[in-house]
């Protein structure tokens, strides 16, 4: 399995529009953040989870000409705002998009993609397959099993995915011991770190930290990044050596 880090920030996206501050001012490439979004290379097989308002962008970055499915965690515009960009792989792969969500995020895109799902389309609109899951339930992508954990972003539900040894949780600020369970065991989990100080839907540095404590995978990279949290260099120095910041483009590889 390959992963690829399409973005890596939070809504408003890094650096943050009228913003000098340090952290927004920095030349490093690493604290260019767009919205957060993961792509997922896997027995053949390629996944996208969540489509943010930066979803074209980071397509053309990565050069991907195939996406076989699309997978949601939850229902808020920085990580669903870019499904009409799916249209070049509908032309491409002459099909339509298969896209995973419960059906509370379903009906959200439905209500703000309305012409999508038009019995009469418009011509050229993105073609779509929607497809229920559940938090309750193990789900398959062509053929690669995928299994939910619900989080709580404040008092919205939001999934997180695993695949084999690879954990994927954005928008947390609490997980339920019973989701905690299904993510024990993991080789490699990426969570999300806000800032540094307290956050009603996020955590911050330290609660993450302390998540990885608690669960102990292998390997833990942070995500959904604000320009709170400061510069990627000065908050790696701060980090054990299990535990790094995602960048946008970085890659992983997990056997």
């Amino acid at each position: 399995m390959r992963v690829t880090f399409l973005g890596t920030g939070t809504s408003q996206g890094v650096p943050v529009i009228g913003c000098n501050c340090p952290v927004c001012a920095s030349l490093d490439f690493r604290d260019k953040r767009l919205r957060s979004s993961i792509h997922i290379e896997i027995e053949g097989k390629s996944l996208v989870i969540d489509t943010g308002p930066d979803f074209r962008a980071q397509m053309l970055r990565e050069q991907f000409n195939k996406l076989d499915a699309v997978i949601f965690t939850h229902e808020h515009k920085d990580h669903t705002a870019g499904l009409d960009d799916i249209r070049p792989f509908n032309f491409m792969q002459k099909k339509d998009m298969p896209v995973y969500a419960t059906t509370k995020v379903l009906n959200q895109i439905k209500r703000e993609f309305s012409y999508i799902f038009e019995e009469v389309k418009y011509p050229g609109v993105p073609q779509v397959m929607a497809k229920t899951i559940s938090k309750e339930k193990i789900f398959e992508v062509e053929g690669v099993k995928i299994q939910p954990i619900e989080v709580m972003h404040y008092r919205l539900p939001v999934l997180g995915f695993r695949i084999g040894d690879f954990t994927y949780i954005t928008d947390a600020k609490t997980i339920a011991p019973r989701e905690l369970e299904k993510i024990k065991g993991s080789k490699v989990l990426v969570l999300n770190a806000l800032q540094l100080n307290h956050h009603i839907s996020h955590f911050t540095l330290e609660e993450a930290v302390a998540m990885v404590e608690l669960l102990k995978p292998e390997k833990a990279y942070f995500t959904h990044i604000s320009h709170k949290l400061g510069t990627h260099a000065d908050v790696e120095k701060q980090l054990p050596d299990h535990i790094r910041l995602a960048f946008d483009g970085l890659k992983i590889d997990i056997a």
